[in-house]
């Protein structure tokens, strides 16, 4: 079997098996010609990647080089270049407190933007993976109508877009024949619902008076778990809540999740809306279990596509849907909740 570089981060199973299958099937395209191989360890079965990684370390040592290659050390636990990652997401924030409390209508822009490009990221990794053709067009021009229809017409009329984006997506695909017609239409259904019609929520959170306080909470939930979910998941987490979706949540990381969503919560809605605490906390916890719920539902349908990430347009994130993955979740639920409680 070929070799394998003892730099190459381990830390995710199913990474170590397509890296195997790489390698594998292309053995002379990774040549190392002034490295003795002598020390390395033979890899006869791609699932006995993961227990490999201690040996690997001592492999490293033994060549000078610290345990988990420099590659690793560039990246957070999680995988992540963490300085690039803290980076774009400062800026993305920037933008959207922007956009909502200098000109509350250039929101509208920002989502339909971030639509664009993420129908764009599905329709391309779609196409990659399963050879499923959903027509980009269509899906575009009715993402962009779906969140005007949300800005001035309210959920009624975005349910109505979203009914004739699918329509009119159907019909732009007869003109390619008859050939893969239900698979293409079902992908088309997908993305309609995923993108546009989840992330137009977020415009109908906005459109009211004080529509900028209701996304900043709501996204303040999404990051306050993020954040909680991060760091309890570094400091304690052993039990894998997903290992076949997601390896690296935990169940310690989950409750850390739910726990600083629902403190944010309380204080965030008791200043900014005068709730009760309880109610607060309530509505974190709920948007909390939303975003992690989003987080795996991404993270599934990316193991089902073979893919890490659905582009590489942020740096130290991936791509925009890589990012609205708990969003998209959450903004309906923010919407609801905070139609019942104010």
């Amino acid at each position: 079997m070929a070799r394998l570089d003892p730099l190459e981060p381990l830390d995710d199973p199913e990474y170590g098996r397509h890296r195997a299958r790489q390698v594998s099937a292309a053995p002379d395209a990774y040549p190392e010609p002034d490295t003795p191989t002598a020390d390395l360890p033979r890899v006869d079965n791609p699932d006995d990647l993961p227990d490999l990684e201690r040996e690997l370390d001592e492999v490293a040592q033994r060549r000078g080089r610290p345990p988990g290659g420099r590659r690793r050390a560039k990246h957070s636990r999680a995988g992540r270049n963490l300085p690039a990652a803290i980076g774009v997401g400062v800026a993305l924030g920037a933008v959207v407190l922007a956009s909502l409390f200098v000109w509350r209508p250039a929101f509208l822009g920002v989502v339909g933007l971030a639509i664009v490009v993420a129908v764009w990221e599905m329709v391309r990794a779609l196409r990659a993976s399963t050879g499923a053709n959903p027509p980009l067009v269509p899906l575009i021009a009715g993402g962009l109508a779906m969140a005007g229809l949300a800005w001035y017409g309210g959920p009624d009329a975005l349910i109505l877009g979203l009914l004739v984006t699918v329509l009119a997506a159907m019909v732009w695909r007869l003109a390619d024949g008859p050939a893969g017609y239900q698979r293409d239409v079902t992908a088309t259904a997908l993305i309609a619902v995923y993108v546009p019609f989840l992330g137009g929520f977020a415009v109908l959170l906005a459109e009211p008076q004080d529509g900028q306080w209701r996304v900043l909470v709501t996204l303040a939930a999404v990051v306050l778990s993020d954040t909680g979910g991060y760091l309890f998941g570094v400091l304690f987490g052993k039990h894998p809540m997903a290992p076949s979706v997601s390896p690296k949540k935990s169940w310690e990381g989950l409750a850390g999740s739910m726990l600083t969503a629902a403190a944010g919560g309380a204080l965030l809605l008791w200043l900014l809306f005068d709730v009760a605490p309880w109610w607060g906390a309530v509505f974190g916890a709920a948007l909390s279990a939303a975003a992690v719920l989003g987080d795996l539902a991404e993270s599934m349908l990316k193991r089902d596509l073979g893919i890490k990430d659905m582009s590489n347009l942020l740096p130290g994130h991936g791509g925009v849907m890589d990012r609205l993955d708990s969003v998209l979740f959450t903004v309906p639920v923010g919407y609801i909740l905070l139609a019942v409680l104010t």
